[in-house]
């Protein structure tokens, strides 16, 4: 089993991005999936979540700012992020039950 993220980079605030993260060698469609952010020099920090349903739960941190949302054809789970402010700067991870994948950095800077 392999998750495997992508679409981080270099933004400025205000700006946007869209990561991905495409998993294999489960039951992608059935599982409950999220997104986690380590920021330099602090724990890891969940962002949000979608069930096999299409349910989602984020963050407050990052309400109306971000969306979460899954292609079950793909394998895939998205993060959309909007509105980037330099505290978003962190590695984010995709994440289910307790498997992890290697992460990708988004950068904030001005």
């Amino acid at each position: 089993a392999q998750l495997v993220e992508s679409g981080g980079g270099l933004v400025q605030p205000g700006g946007s991005l869209r990561l991905s993260c495409a998993a294999s060698g489960f039951t992608f469609s059935r599982s409950a999936m999220n997104w986690a952010r380590q920021a330099p020099g602090k724990g890891l920090e969940w962002v949000s979540g979608i069930y096999s349903d299409g349910r989602t739960l984020s963050a407050d941190a990052i309400k109306g700012r971000f969306t979460i949302s899954r292609d079950n054809a793909k394998n895939t789970v998205y993060l959309e992020m909007k509105s980037l402010k330099s505290e978003d700067t962190a590695v984010y991870y995709c994440t289910t039950g307790s498997m992890r994948g290697q992460g990708t950095q988004v950068t904030v800077f001005s």
